[in-house]
């Protein structure tokens, strides 16, 4: 079975139109797409956790 494909940080502040500081403090609100923070430290995000995150604001839109 295929992992779902994931992407690095800037990737997901390039396509949600936020700055990195912007972005952490929407993390600390726990506002934040879910984020998996690999051993070498660096963060990722599943495709599917930012669709998910998305949609959750297009209906609280609504």
């Amino acid at each position: 079975m295929a992992r779902p494909p994931v992407l690095k940080l800037p990737e997901v502040l390039e396509e949600i139109g936020m700055s990195r500081a912007a972005f952490y403090r929407m993390r600390a609100r726990g506002q934040a797409p879910r984020l998996i923070k690999l051993p070498n430290g660096q963060i990722r995000c599943r495709r599917t956790d930012l669709d998910t995150w998305w949609a959750t604001y297009e209906l609280n839109a609504h």
